[in-house]
């Protein structure tokens, strides 16, 4: 596309935009959605340039219903989501490590800045690209210290988090709710499942995984990931999405109608925020 075709596209996205201001469509829950997250928020390993995590995999070969997906087919919301969401992220950017492997990369996964940035960039307003067409982010739990594949170092090199890196995840998951927040937007965080609904056992089994949480470390993360977020990120939004937590036989990604149900109950809540504008 040259600059005057995208000119020309920019003016038009202007010219609509006092016309959509008069209009119910701009409810904040009918505006693009912003993901990002793990694997309950997008099946899919990224790829980059030909390389990707894990070999380009998706949770259970495709035939997966991420929260993501299933927020595009509710039936209260436009189905406008915008999900950068990647299988496998943490946090933080980090290096893929193959079984085994002494070394790591160079596949890699983004961090949640990165997703959101990547986020905003879709949906940033021209012809300044300040002022975005979104209201809500939702951020999904990540993969932090819940098992040695998590680290971005071969797994033979890690051990389970200290107190101090599970409280590091906290510090991470509330500087990316401030960066949304600064952007004009509402962070709204899906809690957890419960330990005693995930089976992190069988997890490791299948996944040939060096170890995994703990219940006493997942419980801790849990409640200081929900607590921290509610008190130091203004406005954030934290919200129990799992009830009736069913796996699809891997211990800990949900079936398709646990996957809903979080969906529902996330669309649930845009529609309650709009009425208490």
């Amino acid at each position: 596309m040259n600059m005057k075709q995208w000119m020309g596209l920019a003016a038009t996205a202007l010219a609509i935009q006092p016309a959509m201001a008069d209009t119910p469509s701009t409810s904040p829950s009918r505006l693009p959605l912003l993901i990002i997250g793990a694997s309950y928020a997008e099946g899919k390993t990224p790829f980059n340039n030909g390389v990707a995590p894990l070999g380009g995999i998706s949770v259970g070969l495709g035939s997966y219903l991420s929260v993501g997906q299933a927020l595009t087919r509710n039936p209260l919301l436009p189905g406008y989501v915008i999900n950068e969401g990647q299988a496998g992220a943490t946090t933080f950017g980090r290096s893929n490590c193959a079984p085994g492997a002494s070394t790591c990369g160079p596949a890699t996964w983004d961090g949640y800045a990165v997703q959101l940035q990547k986020a905003l960039a879709r949906v940033a307003v021209p012809p300044n690209f300040t002022t975005y067409n979104a209201k809500y982010v939702l951020i999904m739990p990540p993969n932090d210290c819940l098992h040695a594949d998590a680290f971005g170092v071969p797994q033979a090199t890690t051990q389970p988090c200290s107190a101090a890196q599970i409280n590091q995840v906290a510090d991470r998951l509330i500087a990316v709710g401030n960066q949304a927040h600064a952007a004009g937007l509402t962070p709204i965080y899906g809690a957890m499942p419960t330990y005693k609904q995930l089976d992190l056992p069988l997890f490791r089994n299948l996944y040939g995984l060096a170890w995994v949480i703990g219940e006493a470390d997942y419980g801790a993360m849990r409640a200081i990931t929900s607590a921290r977020i509610r008190s130091e990120v203004p406005g954030a939004i934290v919200l129990d999405i799992w009830k009736d937590f069913a796996h699809i036989g891997d211990g800990i990604h949900p079936t398709p109608e646990t996957a809903r149900r979080a969906a529902h109950i996330i669309a649930q809540s845009l529609l309650m925020m709009d009425r208490v504008r």
